[in-house]
């Protein structure tokens, strides 16, 4: 059993906090598979959230759902701001 954390209103409150700011995004695509990139979260809707990846090679967005930042197979960070 995956353990939750949180509940899905406090994960789409905090996503939509980072609308349009700069993320490090961590994906869990198993089998020890992990995918990390920065992008900029564009796109954030009822039952999902898009991001842009920075990479100028990739031409177009990921979608997320919720669900799979509650469950842990998906992490969404801000980038901290070097000063």
């Amino acid at each position: 059993m995956i353990k939750s954390i949180g509940n899905i209103t406090e994960v789409k409150r905090t996503i939509s906090e980072y609308f349009q700011r700069q993320v490090d995004v961590t994906v869990n695509l198993g089998r020890n598979k992990i995918l990390r990139y920065c992008g900029e979260l564009s796109g954030v809707y009822p039952a999902l959230f898009t991001v842009r990846p920075n990479d100028k090679n990739f031409l177009g967005k990921t979608s997320y759902s919720y669900a799979e930042v509650l469950c842990g197979s998906v992490s969404v960070k801000p980038v901290k701001k070097a000063e």
